[in-house]
Order: C-alpha cells, then sequence, then structure tokens
C-alpha cells in the first residue's frame, strides 16, 4: 500500500508563511485565512506536507483499503492563487458556490486569487459544511 504524501507535519506555519510567500498581500491574505478557519474550525493551524495549511484532522478509509489521515479544512498559498480545500459534495455546498465570488473549482479544491474576490461569510459556511458532512462520514477529531 502506498504511504500518504501528505501528512501532518512539525514545520511551523509562520515560518512557511516567511520564507515560501513572496508578497505581502499574498501573506496578509494567509495571516487572515489562519485567524478565521481557527476560528471557524476550533483548531490551530498545522502543516501537511510541504505547503498546506490545515486545521483539524480526520480519518478516511476506502472501499481500496487505502487509508489515512487528512485535515479537516485547508489551504495552501500557492505561487498562482490560493487553493481551499473547504468543499464537500453537498447540495448545500453547490448552492453556497452561487454567490461565492471570483473562483475556480478543481476535483478536490478551490482556487481564488486572493480574499477580497470572494464573499469571506460563504466562506465560512463551506467550512462548517464541510466540517459537519466529514463528522457525519469519517472518524473526525471534530468529535472531541
Amino acid at each position: 500500500m502506498a504511504k500518504n504524501k501528505t501528512m501532518e507535519t512539525e514545520v511551523d506555519v509562520f515560518d512557511f508563511i516567511k520564507s515560501y510567500v513572496d508578497n505581502d498581500p499574498k501573506k496578509m491574505d494567509s495571516h487572515k485565512l489562519i485567524e478565521l478557519m481557527s476560528e471557524w474550525s476550533g483548531f490551530a493551524p498545522k502543516m501537511w506536507g510541504p505547503t498546506i495549511i490545515g486545521f483539524g484532522s480526520y480519518h478516511y478509509k476506502y472501499t481500496s483499503g487505502h487509508e489515512g489521515d487528512a485535515p479537516l479544512i485547508a489551504f495552501s498559498p500557492r505561487k498562482a492563487q490560493f487553493s481551499l480545500y473547504v468543499y464537500s459534495q453537498t447540495e448545500k455546498s453547490k448552492r453556497l458556490l452561487e454567490g461565492f465570488g471570483k473562483f475556480k473549482m478543481g476535483k478536490a479544491c478551490i482556487y481564488i486569487k486572493k480574499l477580497s474576490d470572494i464573499e469571506i461569510t460563504i466562506l465560512e459556511e463551506l467550512c462548517i459544511e464541510t466540517i459537519a458532512y466529514l463528522n457525519e462520514h469519517h472518524e473526525c477529531a471534530c468529535r472531541n
């Protein structure tokens, strides 16, 4: 069985932002996302893999037998845009995206250029919906 690449690390989140994010507006947005996602999830930020900042965790297990841990919600301040790992495949999440703002959808994440392109209140609802979905369907740190 292949080992999961995205695992929680001991790297300091703020050292990562300082060294990895190359412009001040993106650094400010990163710090704001940390503040908001910490509040919404109830968890402190942790590095997952080399570039993902995650909050809380859950355990997943696929029918194939592959299993592992992943953050409840997360983001990565990638060079071109932010990757937001805050989406669950629910009808409510699909409806929320209608008023979310300027974004692109990937398979597992939402891409945005900057926080001012989106509605923060909808981001909060997406995060809360995702945490609720994961709590219902997986072994989740949010149950504690």
